[in-house]
Order: C-alpha cells, then structure tokens, then sequence
C-alpha cells in the first residue's frame, strides 16, 4: 500500500491518493495512519459518485475491421487507408492492434461512424474490408 501511494506524488511534486475502503478494513487503516502519523479523511460514497449528467464518455471508439495478419494487414496499411486515402488526421487515429483475422482501431469519437463507413466503401492494401463499431 504504502509503496503505491507513495509514487503519488514524487519529488517535489504533488499528487492525491485515494482509498476505498469498507468497514471491514478499518483495522488496516487504523494500522496505516499510526505508521504514516497523520490521520486519514473519510467521505461518504454519496458525495464521490458524479453529479447528474456528468457522464464519463471516452474520447476514442474502436473500429473492428474484418482482415488481419493472415490477409496480410499490417498497421501501417491500416494507418495509411485512414491518413492519406481517408483524410484523417495522425491525431485522430489511435492503438491499431492486428490479430490473426481482425484489426481493432481506436478513433476519434467524433469521427467514428463516418471512418467506419469509409473503411467499409475503401480499401485497405487494396483489399476490400467489412468493419463494424464496436
């Protein structure tokens, strides 16, 4: 515990810790603000959860394209379909991971349904690709 939260903050930096914990455990913490010297704060859950509205969305959505290392697709190929035939952006394009018979690409949210469109009308290497959101 001690050695986690300590790679908080480093240096001269500054950084916030937090804990959850339940009744169960107040023993350890008991045991970790004896060994720490100061004494820890305690919230309700109630006061962590998000307000109403405030929706965590991630910024990427990821592309599932049908073709993988055994038709011969590489990330580059992929990359290159999407930058210089697509007109995307290096910034808008994230992890591209080839497996075996599929390729998952992380892309702009904003951008999503229309890549994927554009992965199903285009070609990669040439290839005709099926790609779906996931």
């Amino acid at each position: 515990h001690i050695h986690r939260i300590g790679r908080t903050g480093r240096g001269d930096a500054e950084g916030l810790a937090l804990n959850l914990v339940s009744m169960d455990e107040m023993g350890s913490v008991g045991k970790i603000e004896q060994l720490q010297g100061r004494s820890s704060e305690f919230f309700p859950v109630a006061e962590l959860t998000p307000t109403a509205g405030g929706e965590l969305v991630p910024p990427m959505c990821t592309i599932q394209i049908i073709g993988g290392r055994k038709e011969k697709i590489r990330a580059g190929d992929v990359m290159g379909a999407m930058c210089a035939d697509f007109g995307y952006g290096r910034e808008q394009i994230g992890k591209i991971s080839v497996n075996d018979f599929s390729t998952y690409v992380a892309v702009d949210r904003r951008i999503a349904a229309q890549a994927c469109a554009k992965l199903n009308a285009g070609k990669v290497k040439g290839k005709t690709v099926k790609a779906r959101l996931l």
